[in-house]
C-alpha cells in the first residue's frame, strides 16, 4: 500500500462515526459523579481545586469505560490515584525544566511500554501523562499541589462509590459475551449443514474465557447462570464439527447426513435459547421440537460408529450447557471453580514481567515508548519555546494520538485535529457569548463530558470535540480567558499531531516484515496442539486433559496473534518482505485446515481405559519435531519439509491401527501440511513437498474451510 493510500484510509477510519450501542445510563451515572466532585470542591476549596478533582474524576470516569473484566471500582480507584500522583510529582519538578523533561520523559516511557500489559492499563497511564501537563500548572505551591492531588483521589472515590452504590447491570458484559459465543456456535451448527467443513473462528471463546477469568470478590458475587456454562460450551465445537465433517462423521449424501443436519439445526436452536437466556438472566426457554430432535431414538437406527457417539455426546453436552445456564436443576454437581484473575497487587510483578519482555530493539512496543517519550519532551520544549503561551498542548496531543500500530496513530491524529477544532469552536462560542460564572462553566462542563460518556464507542472525531469543549470550560472555571486557550491549542495540537505523524515515518515499527515470524508461531503452536492430542491416542485418559487444552490456549492465542498482525500490516505503506499477500492467505487456509483437524481428534478422544495406540505415540513425535523445524524454516525464508511426518504415517505399526478416525486425522495433517509449504512456494515440485501424495488440493472458498 502506497503512503498516499495508507494515509487517505487512515484518515476516514478516524473521522468515521460508528453505529454502536450507547450506554446512557452509565454515561448518565458518570456525569453525575463528575458533577458532585466539582461542586464539593467549588463550594470547599475553589475553582483551581474544582478544576483539579474534575480532571481526576473526568479520568476515573473514562478509566471505567474502557474494555477491561476487572471490576470497575478498582478502575476508577487506580486512575485517579495515578493521576494524583503524577501532578504532585510533576509540580515538584516544573521550576526546573530538565528535572522536569527527565520526569516527563520516564512517565511517558513507563506508559508506552503499558501497552505491553495491555490496551486499558496502556490508555489509563498514557491519558494520565497527558492531564498531567495540564494539571501541573493549576496549583501555586507545594501545599496547594498537595491539596490539588487529594482532590483527584477524591474524584476517583467518588465515581468508584457511584458505581457500587448505583449499579447498572453489573454482569451485563460478562453476560453478552458469554451469550456471543453460544450465539456463534448456534450459528457453526447452522453452516455445518450446508458446508460440513465450515471455518469457525474461536475469537468469542477466547473472549469468553478472558471475561471468566474473576477476582475473589468477583467469584463471591457472579450469578449461577454464568458458572460453568462457557467450559461445557468449548467442548460442544469440536463435537459439533465431528458430527457433520464427512471424513471422520457421516457420509456427504444419504440418511445419516440428513439425521446429522436435522441434529445440527435442533443445537443450533438449543444454543440460541440459552444464549438469549444468558444475556437476559432468564430462564431458558428450549423449543419443543429441538428437544425432540435428540430424544428420538431413531438416531442410533441411523448412525454407527464415530458419527453416533458424536451425536450421543453431543446431546449429552447440550443438557449440560442448558442446566449451567439455569435451565433444570442438575442431578450432578455443579462446576464451582473459576479462572483466577490477580488482585492489583498480584499484578504489578506480572505488569513488571511483562513490560520487561518488550524491552528489546525489535518490540513494537519498546519502540514505542521510545517513540512517544521524544516526542512528547520534544513537543514540550517546542510548545514553551513558541511564543503562543500554554506548550503543553503540543505533548499533551501527542501522547493521546500516538499508538504501537500505525493506522491508529495517523487516524487519531486526524480525527484529534478535526475533533479539537469543531469543539474549541463551539465551546469558546458558548464562552464569548455567555461569558458564564465559574459555576455555570462547572455545569457546561459536566454537559460536555455526559455526551463524551455517551459517545465515547462511536470514533475519535466526536470524542475529541466533546474532550475539547470539555476542557475549554473547565479552564474557564478555573479563571483562564479563552483567549489564552483557544488559539494555541489549536496550533499546538496541530504541531503534536504533525509530531506523532512524523515520528512513526522516522522510527517506525512495521508489522508486515514480522509477519513470517508470527505465521511460524501460529504453525509451531498447531503442532504442539495436534502432537498433544495424539499422545493420548496412546495414553488414553478420557476427554478432558490439561495439557492438550492448554496446547489449545496457545494455538488460539497464536493464531489471534496472527490475524491481528495481519490486519495492521493491511493499512502500512510497505511492500511486502518475503510473504505476499496471497501466500499469507494460502498459508492460513492451510493452517486453519490442520487446527481443524486437531480439533477433530479431540472430539474422538478415546476413554480412560481404551485400548491404546501405540503408533500414536510416533507421529505425535514427528509431528511435533516436524513443526519446529518447519517454523525455523518459515522464519528464515526457506519452505518446510515434512519428510518425518510421512514416514511415521508408513510405519507398519501406524498402517495396523484400527482405530479410523486416527488413520484418517493423520492423512489430513500429512494433507494439509504440505498445503502450507505450496502456499509459501507455490513453484516447488509435489514430490518436494508431498503433494502428491496427498491428492490435489481442496479449492479454496467457503466449502474448504478457507479465510472467514
Amino acid at each position: 500500500m502506497s503512503w498516499f493510500r495508507a494515509l487517505k484510509e487512515s484518515s476516514r477510519s478516524g473521522l468515521t462515526l460508528e453505529r454502536k450501542r450507547l450506554e446512557p445510563l452509565i454515561a448518565l451515572r458518570g456525569a453525575a459523579g463528575l458533577g458532585i466532585t466539582i461542586w464539593l470542591s467549588l463550594w470547599a476549596l475553589g475553582p483551581e481545586a474544582a478544576a483539579s478533582s474534575a480532571f481526576g474524576a473526568f479520568q476515573a470516569a473514562i478509566a471505567t469505560f474502557q474494555r477491561s473484566w476487572r471490576p470497575r471500582p478498582e478502575l476508577a480507584l487506580v486512575s485517579g490515584a495515578t493521576l494524583a500522583v503524577s501532578t504532585f510529582l510533576g509540580y515538584l519538578t516544573i521550576p526546573w525544566l530538565p528535572l522536569f523533561l527527565a520526569l516527563l520523559a520516564l512517565w511517558t516511557f513507563v506508559a508506552g511500554l503499558s501497552w505491553a500489559v495491555g490496551p486499558t492499563a496502556g490508555l489509563i497511564a498514557s491519558s494520565n501523562v497527558a492531564m498531567m501537563l495540564v494539571t501541573v500548572t493549576l496549583p501555586t505551591s507545594v501545599a496547594d499541589a498537595a491539596v490539588h492531588a487529594a482532590t483527584m483521589v477524591a474524584g476517583g472515590l467518588v465515581q468508584a462509590a457511584l458505581i457500587v452504590l448505583v449499579p447498572v447491570r453489573r454482569w451485563r458484559a460478562h453476560r453478552d459475551v458469554l451469550a456471543d459465543a453460544l450465539a456463534a456456535e448456534a450459528g457453526y451448527a447452522r453452516r455445518l449443514r450446508e458446508d460440513p467443513v465450515a471455518p469457525f473462528d474461536p475469537a468469542p471463546l477466547m473472549e469468553a474465557r478472558d471475561a471468566s477469568a474473576l477476582t475473589r470478590r468477583q467469584a463471591r458475587r457472579r450469578p449461577a447462570g454464568l458458572r460453568g456454562t462457557r467450559g461445557v460450551a468449548e467442548r460442544i465445537r469440536p463435537v459439533l464439527a465431528s458430527l457433520a465433517d464427512p471424513a471422520v462423521g457421516v457420509p456427504p449424501e444419504g440418511p445419516a447426513r440428513d439425521r446429522a443436519r436435522e441434529l445440527l439445526g435442533a443445537a443450533a436452536d438449543v444454543l440460541d435459547a440459552t444464549a438469549e437466556a444468558v444475556r437476559d438472566g432468564t430462564p431458558v426457554d428450549l423449543p419443543p421440537a429441538a428437544v425432540a430432535a435428540f430424544r428420538t431414538p431413531d438416531t442410533g437406527s441411523i448412525l454407527r460408529g464415530a458419527p453416533y457417539r458424536a451425536a450421543v455426546r453431543l446431546g449429552r453436552l447440550l443438557q449440560d450447557v442448558v442446566e449451567a445456564a439455569g435451565g433444570e436443576p442438575s442431578a450432578g454437581p455443579r462446576p464451582t471453580g473459576h479462572l483466577r484473575r490477580p488482585s492489583l497487587l498480584a499484578l504489578v510483578p506480572v505488569a513488571a514481567r511483562a513490560m520487561g519482555d518488550e524491552l528489546h530493539r525489535s518490540s513494537p512496543i519498546s519502540r514505542h515508548a521510545v517513540r512517544v517519550t521524544v516526542v512528547a519532551c520534544l513537543g514540550y520544549l517546542l510548545g514553551t519555546a513558541l511564543p503562543f503561551g500554554h506548550g503543553y498542548w503540543a505533548p499533551l496531543a501527542a501522547v493521546m494520538i500516538m499508538r504501537p500500530d500505525f493506522s491508529q496513530t495517523y487516524s487519531r491524529a486526524v480525527a484529534r485535529f478535526a475533533g479539537t477544532v469543531v469543539g474549541v469552536a463551539a465551546a469558546t462560542g458558548v464562552l464569548q457569548v455567555a461569558g458564564p460564572d465559574p459555576e455555570v462553566s462547572g455545569v457546561l462542563a459536566v454537559l460536555s463530558a455526559a455526551l463524551n460518556y455517551l459517545v465515547l464507542r462511536t470514533g475519535q472525531f466526536a470524542v475529541q470535540m466533546c474532550t475539547s469543549a470539555y476542557v475549554v470550560f473547565l479552564l474557564g472555571m478555573g479563571g483562564q480567558q479563552w483567549t489564552q486557550t483557544v488559539p494555541e491549542r489549536v496550533l499546538l495540537t496541530l504541531l503534536g499531531g504533525v509530531l506523532a505523524m512524523v515520528a512513526y515515518a522516522v522510527y517506525p515499527a512495521w508489522e508486515t516484515p514480522r509477519l513470517r515470524d508470527r505465521l511460524a508461531d501460529w504453525l509451531a503452536a498447531q503442532g504442539r496442539y495436534a502432537a498433544a492430542v495424539l499422545r493420548h491416542y496412546a495414553e488414553p485418559s478420557g476427554e478432558a486433559v490439561a495439557d492438550v487444552r492448554e496446547a489449545l490456549l496457545t494455538a488460539r492465542a497464536a493464531r489471534a496473534g496472527w490475524h491481528a498482525a495481519v490486519a495492521r500490516a493491511a493499512g502500512e505503506p510497505v511492500r511486502h518482505r518475503g510473504l505476499s499477500r496471497a501466500a499469507a492467505d494460502d498459508a492460513e487456509d492451510a493452517l486453519i485446515r490442520t487446527g481443524r483437524v486437531a480439533m477433530l481428534l479431540e472430539a474422538h478422544l478415546p476413554d480412560r481405559g481404551a485400548a491404546p495406540v501405540p503408533a500414536a505415540v510416533g507421529l505425535a513425535d514427528a509431528l511435533h519435531t516436524a513443526t519446529e523445524t518447519g517454523a525455523r524454516a518459515v522464519r528464515e525464508r526457506r519452505v518446510p519439509h515434512w519428510t518425518a511426518v510421512r514416514a511415521a504415517l508408513e510405519d507398519p505399526g501406524w498402517a495396523a491401527t484400527g482405530d479410523e478416525v486416527l488413520r484418517e486425522g493423520g492423512r489430513l495433517l500429512l494433507r494439509h501440511l504440505t498445503e502450507l509449504s505450496e502456499a509459501l512456494d507455490p513453484v516447488v515440485p509435489p514430490t518436494t513437498t508431498g503433494g502428491g501424495q496427498d491428492g490435489p488440493r481442496r479449492p479454496k472458498g467457503p466449502g474448504a474451510g478457507g479465510r472467514r
